[in-house]
């Protein structure tokens, strides 16, 4: 289809919303008709109140005819003085593919490429392209699998899908504001109601009365009625439009590897989906480790740090990569499942190019360390930015032994404040347990008694005790946490520590408490 008839669809199907809209007011001018010809007069105002409330937000939304703008562009721009060789393949792609090559491009934060287009009347004329591209997208691909990325990005421009996708977005957003708009009012509504049975049901009991069960179940129905409408239409918009919107991936696609490659193509798909998932588990595993306690990795590495993550565990990822997503991400997504992209392409002849471009995508920049410090400080907050910054090693060690620090607060509180050596006092005077009872506990816990009382509190005196205990030995340099790229933190002990710990821990929270292994691990600290 071409892009005048892909015009003529989209506005065809925004009319819709428009059309829908008045084809509704026309039904209820059609109520109020009937009810002035039929209805009994203090009917006929009820139905004329009714329909004139209807009607208010559906001439609201006739109204939305613009979308709201978007705000700046994000990611860092970067000229050809300073990415050369970025831009020169991206004008030598552009050029193979037969289209105007980008009038910016942008280096974001994300495991992802796009484009943008600024474009006029409906899309029929083009205006200012924008590429963007993730730097941590770039960590994770060889040069030939970024070529075949930015080859499928601008593919679309070559299809003129950019040009028309702001035209199917504000269908999207009008249906989806309606349907907002009528949602509110509904639970409105019921808000209302609630708070008219809730206060009459108050009256009643303070008479003596048995007040009514609250029951709002036909609050706003007719308001859901209408959002229902306008879903219905958003349902059949979307359907059509995301029919469209992945045939444009599959022909950007066959482009892509038209111009990169077919293996290239092939192992750049293959390679988002698990670059995708071990970006998300690095933000939450390392780069924000230490964000509650104010600490970040040092500059460049929040988001360049994926780099070590990728290269200790590629046999992980590897595994990653036929593991390829049968479904789309959902319903509305306008990409085809993974696991069709990749087969389309693997389908098609050997181009014998497998061999080209194997070198690593972020050798394309000048200086990779510095777009990834630069792209660091347009992406994060102004309050990341203030945090202090850590070399890996030490941010590990200095987050997980706030953590370690934390999980001491409900015994030391539990204990009055008492640091390690009164609270071992008062074990050996016999008040292990009544300081176990006040840690928090859950409510099978509070009602158990005697025995039954203590196996419910051991866990977290043992739990509270051992982070105590392992807080001093980091405090005093006799342990420290290790960095690991392959797995968790490890705490790093003194040969027999974590033996003689865990065994004067259990003595500590026998039933009979003893102390004296603790003080025995402890008496090197307290002598220094």
């Amino acid at each position: 289809m071409g892009a005048t008839l892909r015009a003529a669809r989209a506005f065809v199907l925004l009319s819709g919303f428009y059309l829908l809209g008045l084809l509704l007011l026309a039904a209820l001018g059609g109520i109020d008709w009937a009810a002035w010809v039929w209805a009994p007069g203090a009917a006929r105002l009820k139905i004329f109140f009714v329909t004139v409330v209807l009607a208010i937000p559906v001439v609201q939304g006739l109204f939305m005819l613009r979308t709201p703008r978007d705000g700046e562009p994000g990611g860092l721009p970067v000229t050809e003085a300073d990415e050369p060789r970025l831009w020169a393949t991206v004008r030598e792609l552009a050029e193979r593919i037969g289209t105007r090559a980008p009038d910016e491009i942008r280096l974001t934060a994300d495991v992802n490429a796009a484009v943008s287009e600024d474009a006029r009347l409906l899309g029929l004329i083009g205006g200012r392209r924008r590429m963007y591209i993730g730097l941590p997208l770039m960590s994770g691909l060889d040069e030939a699998g970024l070529r075949a990325v930015l080859a499928h990005e601008l593919g679309h421009y070559s299809n003129a899908d950019t040009r028309l996708s702001a035209l199917t977005a504000r269908g999207r957003v009008q249906v989806a504001r309606m349907i907002e708009m009528f949602h509110a009012k509904a639970d409105a509504k019921v808000a209302q109601e609630r708070a008219r049975q809730e206060q009459k049901a108050e009256k009643r009991l303070a008479k003596g009365r048995t007040a009514k069960e609250i029951d709002t179940a036909g609050a706003g129905i007719t308001y859901r009625t209408m959002a229902k409408i306008y879903t219905a239409y958003g349902k059949l918009y979307l359907r059509a439009t995301l029919s469209g919107a992945r045939r444009q991936e599959l022909a950007a696609d066959l482009a892509a590897a038209g111009i990169a490659g077919r293996d290239a193509t092939a192992r750049a798909l293959r390679a988002i989906p698990a670059l995708d998932a071990a970006h998300d588990f690095y933000l939450s595993s390392y780069a924000t480790l230490g964000t509650e306690f104010g600490l970040l990795p040092a500059r460049g590495e929040v988001f360049g740090g994926v780099r070590h993550l990728l290269a200790a565990r590629a046999e992980e990822l590897a595994g990653l990569r036929e593991e390829l997503p049968q479904e789309p991400a959902s319903p509305y997504d306008s990409h085809p499942p993974m696991a069709e992209r990749v087969a389309r392409i693997e389908a098609l002849p050997d181009d014998g190019r497998s061999a080209e471009g194997t070198g690593p995508a972020l050798a394309l920049l000048t200086a990779p360390d510095t777009a990834l410090a630069a792209v660091e400080d347009v992406s994060l907050t102004p309050e990341a930015r203030r945090m202090r910054r850590l070399a890996w090693p030490d941010l590990v060690h200095e987050s997980m032994s706030a953590r370690v620090s934390q999980g001491t607060e409900e015994l030391r509180a539990a204990a009055g404040g008492a640091a390690l050596p009164a609270l071992l006092d008062a074990i050996d005077a016999g008040r292990a347990w009544e300081i176990a009872g006040r840690l928090p506990r859950s409510e099978e816990a509070s009602a158990a008694t005697g025995r039954a009382a203590r196996e419910f509190a051991r866990p977290g005196l043992r739990r509270g005790l051992s982070a105590m205990v392992t807080e001093e030995l980091l405090r005093s340099g006799r342990a420290r946490w290790q960095l690991s790229w392959t797995g968790p933190a490890t705490l790093d002990l003194p040969d027999g520590t974590p033996e003689q710990l865990t065994a004067a821990l259990d003595a500590a929270t026998a039933d009979l408490p003893d102390t004296a292994p603790l003080r025995a691990l402890l008496a090197p600290l307290a002598a220094r």
